[in-house]
């Protein structure tokens, strides 16, 4: 089957992206942790999403197939300013906030201050999976990154997101644990200048 072409999600896009996203929370384990009770957690990660990727839109790169059935949110770090304030934090999070703040805090340990790009999120809803949109996003990006020669770092909550990720270049870093909760597991795929142009 052909790959879907790959364009630039615009604002217009961000309601659906936001709840593609909050689907895939039902069954995360990380997102359990964060929120054991499954309508709280729909609800929470839906307006956190909303925020999160209108502003990925526009301070970052956000990649969507053409039939809206996979997206890339990439973010680049440092940045000018903060996805969430402390305040849209506390809003939606509300009596969950503090391990919002755990996630946070033990992520935060293992973020390079260095110039990097950050995956965010990668998700193929289950219908378009094995048709290689996946990784035609992750190409997408990974040939824009490779000009600025920056590596890109992520977290991913699951070994099958882990193992995916390490069959394109990445390379899985030391597990970290959330307090009593799951593992995730950080990867990074180094930098990969590309060489310059020889002119005559």
């Amino acid at each position: 089957m052909t790959v879907p072409p790959i364009r630039p999600a615009r604002a217009g896009d961000v309601a659906t992206i936001a709840a593609l996203l909050t689907d895939t929370v039902a069954t995360d384990p990380v997102a359990q942790w964060l929120v054991p009770d499954p309508a709280e957690r729909q609800y929470v990660f839906h307006g956190l999403l909303a925020m999160d990727i209108d502003h990925a839109v526009g301070c970052g790169h956000v990649d969507v197939a053409l039939d809206m059935t996979a997206v890339a949110v990439w973010r680049h770090h440092p940045v000018q300013q903060a996805a969430l304030s402390d305040y849209h934090l506390s809003t939606f999070t509300s009596r969950y906030l503090h391990r919002f703040q755990q996630l946070d805090a033990l992520v935060h340990r293992y973020r390079s201050s260095a110039p990097h790009h950050w995956l965010a999120w990668l998700h193929v809803t289950p219908k378009a999976r094995r048709q290689g949109i996946g990784r035609a996003l992750l190409a997408h990006h990974h040939q824009r990154v490779d000009q600025l020669g920056h590596p890109v770092d992520t977290v991913v909550t699951g070994i099958t997101a882990r193992d995916y990720l390490t069959r394109h270049g990445y390379h899985p870093e030391t597990p970290l644990r959330l307090p009593s909760g799951p593992y995730l597991w950080p990867l990074r795929r180094t930098g990969r200048p590309v060489p310059p142009t020889a002119t005559g």
